[in-house]
């Protein structure tokens, strides 16, 4: 279990010791439509059969945790705990009864400091989820796979709140680095790179593609929205997916994202494969793309086609 240094400890049990471990990979914020304090939301879970979070956190910037970011609470649905072992770490938030008024100066505050913490603890990459299992960060209603009927928490001032301050605010805390582009930020360098031939893909291992005659698609500190497209050739009905990972040149760690399913193989013996991210890379740290095909298979051309903005 970990627990979060800057938040008063108040431990649920049993859900505690009882819930299964998770491997955290995302961090969701929710409103609890309660104008409650920690210890309110906390005496509430406690006392009742309603699903808890990891983290509540009051108006006043009073930040609690109840249970280890290391194992399953129940506020998110599919992401609690996937069959795989990952899942998500939650925090509720006090708010009006109809959760549509907008975070104070210290929930933000505390929301962003806690999320720069768990980007350093549990490694969460700093990019807002693309998808219901994609690790990084976002807000209950982003995906209806968060809740089991679909939600509206929280209101539309946190989103664009989410969106403005909290989000960047955590890659700013957590690389120095900058905050995604805005309205405000320089044209960006347009970046279009095509290379004939590639890699024989071996079934089932993941091979790095350069794109151009180096293996990373960028280096930081930039912020990116990049695409990556391969043609692969082999066996109808092959099936083939690609990941993005990011590389520390000064520790040398690696952080992989899921993998994207691509498809398969068509008739023709060909398929065109591609993979899209945006994201924040700090000084020093590298893009790159792996494929992998469930048979073998080859690659026969490479596109990147990337914006970069730099400081």
């Amino acid at each position: 279990m970990a627990w979060y240094p800057a938040a008063t400890r108040m431990e649920l049990q049993p859900e505690s010791d009882a819930q299964p471990a998770i491997r955290p990979t995302q961090f969701i914020l929710h409103s609890v439509a309660a104008p409650w304090t920690a210890r309110r939301m906390y005496e509430y879970w406690r006392d009742s059969t309603n699903l808890e979070s990891h983290f509540g956190l009051g108006y006043a910037g009073d930040l609690a945790q109840y249970i280890g970011t290391e194992t399953r609470a129940d506020s998110n649905y599919q992401a609690n705990r996937r069959p795989d072992g990952t899942g998500a770490v939650s925090v509720e938030t006090a708010s009006n009864l109809q959760h549509t008024d907008p975070w104070t100066d210290q929930q933000i505050e505390q929301l962003v400091r806690l999320g720069v913490w768990l980007h350093h603890h549990h490694g969460i990459p700093l990019r807002v989820c693309r998808s219901a299992s994609d690790p990084g960060y976002g807000y209950h209603r982003l995906f209806r796979a968060w809740s089991t009927s679909g939600t509206a928490c929280p209101g539309d001032a946190r989103v664009r709140q989410f969106n403005d301050e909290v989000f960047p605010g955590i890659v700013t805390g957590a690389t120095g680095q900058l905050p995604p582009p805005s309205e405000e930020d320089p044209m960006p360098t347009v970046i279009n790179e095509t290379r004939a031939g590639g890699p024989t893909l071996q079934p089932g291992a993941y091979t790095l593609i350069p794109m151009a005659y180096d293996p990373p698609l960028l280096q930081g500190p930039c912020s990116y929205a990049v695409t990556a497209y391969a043609t692969v050739k082999g066996e109808p009905g092959t099936r083939v997916q690609m990941r993005f990972h990011d590389l520390a040149l000064a520790t040398g760690r690696l952080s992989l994202d899921l993998p994207i399913d691509c498809g398969v193989i068509g008739p023709d013996g060909v398929l065109n494969a591609q993979v899209s991210r945006n994201g924040i890379l700090a000084t020093n740290e590298q893009l790159r793309v792996e494929i992998q095909a469930d048979r073998t298979a080859k690659v026969d051309w490479r596109v990147m086609r990337a914006l970069r903005w730099t400081p």
